[in-house]
């Protein structure tokens, strides 16, 4: 099944709650990095150039129940309307008598952003009370946040009871790519998961196994499992405790068929800092006294020609600790291989951005969501609330 989308959706002369995920980066009251604002934006023109009046709802940080203004959204509906090159209004909370002033104030085509959702403790408790607040203001529900979906909130599920709804642009297409490459993908179809800790994807490699026709395990986490299979990994982070889970994991994809590509070769220092020596050693050669801190040139080589026989790509998470170079060399150079081969490429998860920025293609993979916990549920076959609350 499928989200409801805006296609057919009536909305002229509608008063549209619009959830989007504005929980943007920002140091000392400047956005570091506009790229949910942005993201949103097509969903908004679309409304706005339909006659709808949209009113735009999100949750910016952590105040947990609690008015705190410096999580306040007022910079961030300033930033949307210099983004968007014409006015929106700002409701100083998303409830109640301040929030209707000005949404009865919009005209057709209007766009306002209602004060942080959080501010309210019914937000995060899905409070059918103040999720019946939040509709009181509209007449129709639509949910571009994807990144927030694995949330079961007053502004992501909630509503969405309570109003006709439906996905906006963004959630449509996050949930296009992710269906093209995990549910029904062109095959043969590779998962590449790299990170630090075996523990925080366990469910997601379970369910992987089970999907894929090739699983590359990159990152520290790559090392729990090559000491699995008795290799001396020296100083490299590992999760000793998760040995035998790791040698399941093994098991499971041999039989279902899914091959498992783990490091050859790896890139060792005896410190973990920018410009440490450093030098690269078979991975059943790392001296006691190293770490390793990336993989070598020989498992990008070994990549990048099984990339020759795939045909999609899901990434969730970096080879090494791309964040410090040298040690960015290796995510680099099998994330510009991917970039350019004839393949779909569906990538995801904040550290996986940011690696992809790094090397400088994220223009160029197919689809990059800006999804962190979402993108990862999906990926693990989990429900995810904002989304299974538009099905039917």
């Amino acid at each position: 099944m499928k989200p409801r989308t805006l296609d057919g959706a009536v909305v002229a002369g509608r008063r549209v709650l619009l959830r989007a995920d504005l929980n943007v980066p920002m140091k000392d009251g400047v956005i570091t990095d506009p790229a949910r604002i942005e993201a949103v934006l097509p969903t908004i023109r679309e409304l706005a150039g339909k006659g709808a009046r949209v009113i735009v709802a999100s949750h910016f940080d952590r105040p947990k129940g609690k008015v705190v203004p410096a999580m306040s959204l007022a910079p961030i509906a300033a930033a949307m309307g210099r983004a968007l090159g014409s006015e929106v209004a700002f409701a100083p909370d998303c409830v109640g008598e301040a929030a209707a002033r000005v949404v009865a104030a919009l005209a057709p085509g209007g766009v306002a952003v209602l004060e942080n959702t959080r501010f309210h403790a019914g937000e995060e408790k899905n409070d059918p009370e103040f999720a019946k607040a939040l509709a009181a203001n509209a007449d129709l529900f639509v949910n571009d946040a994807f990144s927030a979906a694995h949330r079961a909130h007053a502004s992501t599920e909630g509503v969405a009871h309570l109003l006709p709804a439906c996905a906006g642009r963004l959630m449509q297409a996050e949930i296009d790519a992710l269906t093209r490459a995990l549910e029904s993908p062109m095959r043969p179809v590779a998962a590449v998961v790299g990170g630090a800790k075996v523990s925080t994807k366990l469910e997601l490699l379970g369910n992987l196994v089970a999907k894929v026709d090739a699983l590359v395990i990159g990152g520290a986490m790559a090392n729990t499992f090559l000491a699995a299979q008795g290799r001396n990994v020296g100083k490299s982070l590992q999760e000793p405790e998760l040995h035998g889970t790791a040698r399941d994991i093994l098991t499971a994809a041999a039989q279902r068929g899914c091959a498992v590509l783990l490091p050859v070769d790896a890139v060792v220092a005896a410190e973990f800092r920018a410009g440490a020596p450093s030098h690269v050693v078979a991975v059943d050669a790392v001296p006691a006294d190293a770490m390793i801190l990336d993989v070598g040139p020989a498992s990008v080589a070994a990549l990048t020609a099984a990339l020759a026989g795939w045909k999609t790509v899901v990434w969730n998470g970096p080879l090494g600790a791309f964040e410090t170079p040298p040690f960015d060399a290796g995510t680099n150079a099998f994330a510009q291989a991917v970039a350019a081969a004839p393949v779909l490429s569906v990538a995801g998860g904040g550290d996986t951005v940011a690696a992809l920025k790094h090397a400088g293609v994220v223009e160029k993979f197919g689809y990059v969501s800006l999804a962190g916990g979402a993108f990862l549920e999906w990926l693990e076959g989990k429900t995810l609330p904002g989304v299974a609350a538009l099905m039917g």
